[in-house]
């Protein structure tokens, strides 16, 4: 709702005080108009009338008829103005205060002040004009005359404000006799009355007589289009005839196309309204049209440009226009300074890229260009669509320029080159898997970001020196050796433990070997890590020295695996430390030193596993015995020093039993070596990298097969031959047109799929057969709204009088308008149409009531509906994120649902299907890794939300000796409370629970 105030004067009207409302938002429409908005709610009553003014009001101080009486009597201009702010207040709350009436038309009427007139058009603008029976009142005759008054007015101001009050009348009776004013206003020399004028005579010809009040009111507003200079004016014009005479507005356009891309911005943007209406309606002349659009890309307004490129892609699939679309996105991505306008069309960016891939391919290197915002948000959806660009032919470009930015991050500017970075070497990452030849020229590079002080920065590069050295083994030497030399730089125990498992399993040649085993050894420092003297002083300042350097590592926590189950793993595993300058004085020990110095022995048991690795394969390429002697009986030295670190109390915290049975492990195997165990782990753990990799390569392949999928036509559906066309008169854009549509009905990208049953599931009976008033809705879900069509049918002989729906809601859910008031005929049925706003995922109900008047019974007869729910799945959909990204999220998030299972079904993965099917959700466990048959299944599933939630849900269920499962189904982040609901109604939906 709004109060429209000319744009003149403004600083002159401080319409309401600060003492009276809040929350007040002011917004300037194109037709100079400014919208005064309050966001409290108002009573029901208030509510009732049609209105155009919402304000706030704090009834706790109601103001008496008497005061406000006394006040308009007075000749205080302010007091009038107080008295009057009062009075709309009153009215707008449900008051009719009728004794003012008089008082104003006396008082306030003769009044030559504007802020005066401007609240007495506001008041009349809200009273009731009409008694019970819809007749006009006697006394509003004294109103017309004052307006008419007002309309020959000598200030430019009074006349303008009149003319916008007389946009918000519906009453004929008062318009009719102001018509041949409001018609003189047309020709007035200053434009701002102009302008409103015909903004009048629109409002009163869209009036349900207003076509007879105004019989020539089209032909009017063309002549004076014809002769209007006013940029502002011609726009109201235009838009006049394109809301009530379409015809008339289209063969002006035709008449003056040359000449559009000199018109101002407003009246562009109506040109662009019309083209869209005109072509949705008539699909063979938009070829015309299309070439109006294109000489509008060439103006200066960002705003028209803007439309012009959505309006060709809704319009047009001809390359031309689709590639005349993406270079105008593309300049806006770099002359707006807005990062709110970056996003927005780095959007609409996107959706073409699904729907016209080769010819954003082309726009790659310009879409590259807007990773030079700061704005992170800016530069991870700009990564997102270029990576799906990537082709044969830009890929070296691509890379070139990703590697340039990384270099970038380098010089720590910015608070988050970090996380840049990060989203950098993902983007590289990527391009390498999909592209091995480029490898080469990037992996050098950022394996100097393996010491980077952003941990996962320099787990992303672990994990992507991972992945190259298997899939590029051209590169395996190269890598090795400078990750031998860079491997004392890594400050981080996860980045340390990746590092060492790649040395273990790539470190193959005799030199490599040795090197590996010499540059742990050199990390650790010299032996023992300890003495027995600094074990035995144990005095305070040593423990408190101690805290200090553990304090971010002696906390721990469950974390969740990438099998989905739990583990405790320390916070120095996860968060990169300072090199250490007080760890027992020894100020050149390695960084391996200094972590397990910290407690973090999971990095110790990685180390001694690395070790153990390198002896084993050390025996088989060093034919000395004596030197493979000397090295292992070195690495017992040091895998014994690690146990007795663990065990002495010389740490805050003892050795965990896990990383103590892993080294315990390691020196069975180094003391007695078999055969079948050296297979197991100089070659079985590299089997089972190579077919993760081979696992993930699948999965990805099927998700590009199923994107790449498309519907077909029919086989009785017509196909135009374009070579059979006539081409006479056509333009070479007609042409690409006409072929693209036919290539999409062939295609059968016209077809819309629509699911019958899909859609009869989704209509909802809202009353009972035998009730006199039968109705049911069809609800359609949109993101962001619902759209509720319900259909009411009278089953009764009788017309039924001021039939209402009323509806309400609760949850986050907010009703845009109120429908209407009807007349239903005995047996006649109407369609009302319901908007509903959805904010968030939270479950909402929407409830209410069918009223209606019969000709025999005074009262008002009610009928209570049915509730609707609105369903959690219809605003979720499956999404992908990464192992990382999904245990960062469920740490993050601590409060969860924890579902118990207690089902009749006994198959694990049958079971597991059920779960994704009732929760909308996607399976981020391998297949490979639900495969097998061991009576236990834990995996991982992830939603996302239309607004931007996570719905994280862990599945862990074990089959009992008597065959049944059980367990429990564990949700975390926002929306995972309803999906827990979710899957308890699904289970009692399919008596699942007992």
């Amino acid at each position: 709702m709004h109060c429209s105030i000319a744009r003149r004067d403004l600083n002159s009207l401080p319409l309401i005080s600060g003492s009276i409302y809040y929350s007040l938002i002011f917004q300037i429409h194109p037709h100079h108009q400014i919208s005064l908005t309050c966001s409290q709610p108002q009573p029901q009553e208030a509510m009732e009338k049609t209105c155009s003014l919402l304000v706030h009001f704090d009834k706790g101080t109601p103001a008496l008829a008497n005061e406000i009486k006394e006040a308009l009597e007075g000749n205080d201009d302010a007091a009038k103005i107080d008295a009057m702010k009062k009075a709309v207040m009153l009215l707008l709350n449900g008051e009719t205060l009728p004794q003012l009436f008089i008082t104003i038309v006396r008082y306030v009427l003769p009044s030559e002040d504007h802020t005066v007139q401007k609240l007495l058009l506001l008041y009349l603008e809200i009273i009731d004009k009409t008694d019970s029976k819809g007749k006009i009142l006697p006394e509003m005759i004294l109103i017309c005359q004052n307006l008419r008054n007002n309309l020959q007015h000598p200030n430019e101001y009074i006349r303008g404000v009149t003319l916008r009050f007389l946009c918000r009348l519906n009453e004929t009776e008062i318009i009719e006799p102001l018509i041949p004013s409001i018609l003189a206003n047309l020709e007035h020399r200053h434009p701002f009355i102009r302008r409103n004028a015909i903004l009048a005579v629109m409002a009163i010809y869209k009036l349900p007589q207003g076509d007879q009040l105004l019989v020539d009111a089209p032909e009017m507003i063309e002549k004076v289009l014809s002769t209007e200079a006013d940029q502002s004016a011609k726009r109201n014009a235009f838009l006049m005839l394109f809301t009530c005479a379409q015809e008339r507005a289209v063969n002006y356009l035709l008449t003056h196309v040359e000449r559009v891309a000199e018109w101002g911005e407003l009246l562009q943007m109506v040109v662009l309204e019309l083209i869209r209406k005109v072509c949705r309606a008539n699909k063979g002349e938009k070829g015309k049209y299309i070439k109006i659009i294109i000489s509008l890309l060439t103006v200066p307004s960002a705003a028209v440009i803007y439309e012009c490129a959505g309006t060709l892609v809704s319009l047009s699939s001809a390359p031309t226009a689709i590639r005349a679309a993406a270079n105008t996105y593309c300049q806006l991505l770099q002359s707006q300074s807005d990062n709110n306008v970056k996003l927005i069309v780095l959007d609409r960016l996107n959706e073409l890229k699904s729907s016209h891939r080769e010819i954003m391919v082309e726009m790659i290197m310009d879409v590259l260009r807007a990773l030079s915002s700061p704005n992170h948000d800016i530069r991870r959806k700009t990564l997102d669509i270029v990576l799906d660009l990537i082709t044969p032919r830009n890929i070296n470009e691509v890379v070139l320029t990703l590697k340039k930015e990384v270099v970038k991050t380098q010089s720590g500017e910015l608070e988050k080159d970090g996380e840049y970075r990060q989203m950098l070497i993902q983007a590289i990452h990527s391009c390498a898997i999909k592209f091995p030849e480029v490898a080469s020229t990037v992996v050098h590079l950022l394996m100097d970001f393996l010491g980077d002080s952003n941990v996962a920065s320099a787990m992303d590069v672990a994990v992507f020196v991972r992945e190259i050295i298997e899939t590029n083994p051209k590169l395996r030497v190269s890598i090795i050796t400078r990750l031998l030399d860079t491997f004392y730089q890594i400050r981080s125990a996860r980045v340390c433990s990746c590092a060492l498992w790649i040395i273990s399993e790539y470190c193959l040649s005799l030199s490599e070997v040795e090197s590996g085993i010499s540059t742990i050894k050199q990390c650790l420092g010299e032996l023992p890590f300890y003495s027995a003297s600094e074990e035995g002083e144990n005095n305070d300042s040593s423990k408190k020295s101690q805290q200090v350097n553990s304090i971010t590592v002696s906390s721990k926590r469950p974390a969740i695996l990438a099998d989905g189950t739990y583990a405790t793993q320390s916070a120095a595993s996860e968060t990169a430390f300072s090199p250490p300058t007080v760890v027992q004085g020894t100020l050149t020990s390695g960084n391996l030193r200094s972590l397990l110095l910290t407690g973090d022995f999971f990095l110790g048991a990685v180390v001694a596993c690395t070790l153990t690795k390198l002896v084993l394969r050390l025996a088989e390429v060093q034919p000395l015995k004596s030197e493979v002697n000397r090295a292992s009986t070195q690495v017992l030295l040091i895998v014994v020093s690690m146990i007795q670190l663990g065990q002495s109390s010389f740490l805050p915290h003892p050795i965990d039993n896990d990383s103590y049975d892993r080294i315990v492990v390691c020196i069975r195997l180094l003391c007695n070596p078999g055969e079948e165990i050296k297979k197991i782990w100089l070659q079985s753990c590299r089997e089972s990298f190579v077919q993760m990799l081979a696992d993930k390569q699948m999965r990805e392949t099927e998700e590009l097969k199923a994107k790449a999928q498309v519907s077909h036509a029919q086989p009785d559906d017509l196909i135009d031959f374009y070579h059979l066309k006539s081409r006479k008169g056509m333009s070479q854009l007609e042409l690409e047109d006409e072929v693209q549509d036919d290539l999409k009905r062939a295609t059968g990208e016209f077809i819309k799929e629509g699911d019958a049953a899909n859609k009869l599931n989704r209509i909802l009976q809202l009353t009972g057969f035998s009730d006199p008033v039968y109705a049911e809705a069809y609800v359609t879900v949109n993101h962001y709204d619902i759209v509720l069509d319900v259909t009411v049918i009278n089953r009764t002989k009788e017309t039924l009088q001021n039939l209402c729906l009323e509806l309400a809601t609760m949850g986050d859910l907010k009703l845009v308008e109120r429908p209407q008031n009807y007349t239903l005929a005995p047996e006649s049925s109407k369609q009302i149409k319901a908007n509903i706003k959805v904010s968030s995922t939270e479950t909402g109900v929407i409830f209410g009531n069918i009223v209606y008047e019969t000709s025999n019974v005074m009262e008002r007869t009610v009928i209570v509906l049915n509730d609707i729910h609105i369903d959690i799945m219809d605003y979720i959909s499956p999404a992908v994120c990464s192992d990382a990204a999904f245990r960062t999220m469920w740490a993050e998030f601590e409060w969860e649902n924890k579902v118990a299972v207690n089902t009749v079904i006994q198959d694990e993965k049958e079971f597991l299907d059920h779960i994704i099917k009732s929760t909308n959700m996607k399976c981020l466990t391998a297949p490979s890794a639900l495969e097998g048959d061991c009576g236990f299944l834990a995996a991982n599933l992830y939603a996302k939300s239309v607004f931007g939630e996570d719905a994280l849900v862990n599945l862990s269920i074990e089959k009992q000796g008597d065959g049944k499962l059980s367990g429990y189904i564990q949700g975390r982040r926002i929306i995972a409370w309803m999906l827990h609901r979710r899957i308890r109604e699904g289970f009692w939906n399919w008596s699942l629970f007992k």
